[in-house]
């Protein structure tokens, strides 16, 4: 009973592996590889060393599991680089699917194709120890009379206003760099990133960065969803989307957020 069993599980395996072989089949930039694109540079904790063919930091773990699970072997895997900008464009793509956390939203997706998400981010708030030291604390109340300052282009605005409420309105930046910038200038006490920037910003590029504490994405109405970004009308979304949504009932998606993500766990939930 136990050898028929074992011979069914690998029949059912292999005939899993051939139909996701077959559906991205001809559908890839080049056949029999899968070209991922990722940011230049890339960063810790997505990418750690800006190395993604490591297979080391959340969003390269994920695209090697992706790619596995639709039949593509490690040495399949091409990477790219391209902007966030360059990506967003409508228009031909030079990568297949492109992972630089992409919030998936209604606007970019009438120009680009997403994946079913594939992590949905908690916020977080990062300041400086200075401001924690006048009496800033992880509480909703405090948070309202802070300066803010945000990325105009990110879903970090629309979440600021709706779960903080400030009592100024935000500054506005060009990109996430210039709200750093505008921190360490003393022009903002503070500032919402996904969870995962928030720690690498506060850990390494703030001398005295802070994270006060995150909104679990259920917190929101409209959670920060990031998913796999593609040219509009690319046929091997129904592939990748197929291969997430394998991954997360196995519950790899999950070992992956945890092994890379685990950080997270240890930062306080704002009330």
């Amino acid at each position: 009973m136990k050898i028929a069993t074992l011979s069914t599980i690998a029949i059912l395996a292999a005939s899993t592996a051939i139909a996701q072989n077959d559906c991205a089949a001809g559908r890839t930039l080049e056949d029999g590889k899968l070209t991922v694109a990722t940011g230049n540079p890339a960063y810790f904790p997505w990418v750690i060393d800006d190395a993604p063919e490591s297979k080391e930091g959340f969003e390269a773990a994920v695209a090697y599991a992706v790619a596995n699970e639709m039949g593509f072997e490690d040495e399949a895997v091409t990477w790219v680089r391209s902007s966030f900008d360059q990506a967003i464009q409508p228009g031909a793509k030079d990568f297949d699917v492109n992972m630089q956390q992409f919030s998936i939203t209604e606007e970019r997706d009438e120009i680009v194709d997403f994946s079913e998400p594939y992590y949905a981010t908690a916020m977080a708030v990062l300041t400086r120890q200075g401001v924690v030291d006048n009496g800033a604390d992880a509480s909703v109340e405090k948070l309202r009379g802070l300066i803010w300052g945000a990325d105009a282009n990110t879903t970090a605005v629309p979440m600021l206003n709706e779960l903080i409420q400030p009592e100024k309105s935000p500054l506005m930046y060009g990109d996430n760099a210039d709200v750093v910038e505008a921190m360490k200038a003393n022009q903002i006490d503070a500032a919402m990133f996904d969870l995962p920037t928030a720690l690498y910003l506060g850990a390494v590029v703030l001398d005295d960065g802070v994270i006060l504490g995150q909104f679990p994405a259920d917190r929101s109405e409209n959670p920060d969803r990031f998913g796999m970004l593609m040219e509009e009308g690319n046929p091997l979304k129904e592939c990748v989307d197929a291969a997430i949504l394998s991954l997360e009932a196995a519950g790899k998606m999950q070992a992956i957020e945890a092994e890379w993500l685990s950080e997270a766990t240890d930062v306080p939930v704002i009330e």
